[in-house]
């Protein structure tokens, strides 16, 4: 049985989330500078057994496009045509900043160390895509 692994796409950083092989637990994988993202994918896949890729999708409280959902969008279509064979999905991504920033306070994470583990902060957004994603299915 092949992963699922969740992308929260970042300007700058990228979070990444995988599940087991089961497809029962979301963990943190790694934050990762933008422009190495793709070529992270081809490798990670290349070597693990990935079935679906999850991908956070940004919107507006209003459900509209926010300034990062052309970026989201042009990332799936690029990520199509490198992994065929792949299923992408998008998930809303809307308060998973804020939910992972609430989850690093409620594990006592004091203020300065959030600030300077903002990696953390991405990988947990985007296991919290991934965990939104496993529960619709």
């Amino acid at each position: 049985m092949g992963r699922v692994l969740a992308i929260d796409l970042g300007t700058k950083r990228t979070g990444l989330a995988v599940t087991d092989s089961l497809k029962l637990i979301a963990n943190p994988l790694d934050t990762i500078p933008t422009h190495q993202l793709e070529d992270f994918l081809m490798k990670y896949v290349a070597k693990e057994d990935v079935e679906v890729i999850v991908i956070g999708l940004p919107k507006k409280l209003d459900n509209s496009a926010n300034e990062m959902t052309p970026r989201v969008l042009a990332l799936k279509n690029r990520l199509e045509k490198v992994f065929p064979k792949l299923k992408l999905a998008l998930v809303d991504e809307r308060f998973t900043s804020k939910i992972a920033l609430q989850t690093m306070i409620d594990m006592g994470t004091k203020k300065k160390d959030r600030r300077e583990k903002e990696g953390n902060l991405d990988k947990i957004s985007a296991t919290i895509i991934l965990q939104s994603y496993l529960q619709q299915q």
